[in-house]
C-alpha cells in the first residue's frame, strides 16, 4: 500500500511504541532509525515487555541463537498467537525473516513461526565477505532503497497470499503477507528509513 500524503502525514503525526527483539543482533540501528522517525522503541526481552505493543521487529543476527532465546522465553507462541489473532505487526530482516518464514533450509536452521508462506534459505548469498550494498525499488515505496545484504538469506516458494514488493537479480527479496513482512537485506544499517515508514503505516 503506497504511503500517500494523508497516511504520511497520520504517520508523522502519532508517535507509536514500536517493539525490537533485543536478545541478540543489530537491534541498536533499528532503534535509531525509530527514533529518527519520532516513534518510541521498545526493547522485548520477555513476555512482559511484548504486551500492548502493536508492532514488532526482529532484527539480523544469529537465527539459530534468537530462536532458541524466542523458545524459552515464550515469546515465539505468543508472538504466533498475536500475528494469527491479528493485533500484532512483525517485521524481519535477514535472520528476522528466517525465523518468521514457514520453512527455512541450508545448515543448522532453527525452528521457524510459520508466519509467512515462503522458504528461506539460510546465508544462501553467501559469508561475511560475500556482503554487498545495492539500490532497490519496491511496490508501495516511491523512493529507491540503499540497502546491505550480509549474510543474506533467499527466499522462494512464494505463496499465493504473500506480496512479492521486491526483487533483486530476479529472486525476491522483500515479501508481504497479512501482518508480516520480511526482507532478505538489512535497511538499518545503511540509515535507510523508507521501509520502517511502510511497516509502521501499514
Amino acid at each position: 500500500m503506497p504511503l500517500t500524503p494523508k497516511r504520511a502525514q497520520m504517520f508523522y503525526n502519532d508517535s507509536m511504541k514500536v517493539g525490537i527483539l533485543a536478545f541478540h543482533g543489530d537491534f541498536a540501528e533499528h532503534i535509531e532509525i525509530l527514533r529518527s522517525l519520532k516513534h518510541t522503541p521498545v526493547e522485548i526481552r520477555t513476555l512482559e515487555d511484548l504486551k500492548g505493543i502493536p508492532k514488532l521487529i526482529i532484527p539480523g543476527g544469529e537465527s539459530t541463537v534468537m530462536a532458541a532465546f524466542l523458545e524459552m522465553t515464550g515469546l515465539a507462541k505468543e508472538i504466533q498467537k498475536r500475528v494469527r489473532k491479528k493485533n500484532l505487526s512483525v517485521f524481519g530482516t535477514c535472520a528476522g525473516a528466517i525465523l518468521l518464514a514457514k520453512k527455512a533450509t541450508g545448515k543448522h536452521t532453527p525452528n521457524t513461526l510459520g508466519l509467512i508462506d515462503l522458504t528461506v534459505d539460510r546465508n544462501a548469498y553467501g559469508t561475511q565477505l560475500d556482503s554487498f550494498a545495492a539500490t532497490i525499488k519496491a511496490k508501495g515505496i516511491k523512493k529507491p532503497m540503499n540497502v546491505s545484504f550480509i549474510r543474506a538469506p533467499r527466499f522462494s516458494n512464494v505463496g499465493r497470499e504473500a506480496r512479492v514488493l521486491a526483487e533483486y537479480q530476479g529472486s525476491p527479496i522483500l515479501v508481504e503477507q497479512g501482518k508480516v513482512l520480511v526482507a532478505a537485506f538489512h535497511p538499518e544499517v545503511r540509515g535507510e528509513t523508507s521501509l520502517h515508514e511502510y511497516f509502521i503505516s501499514l
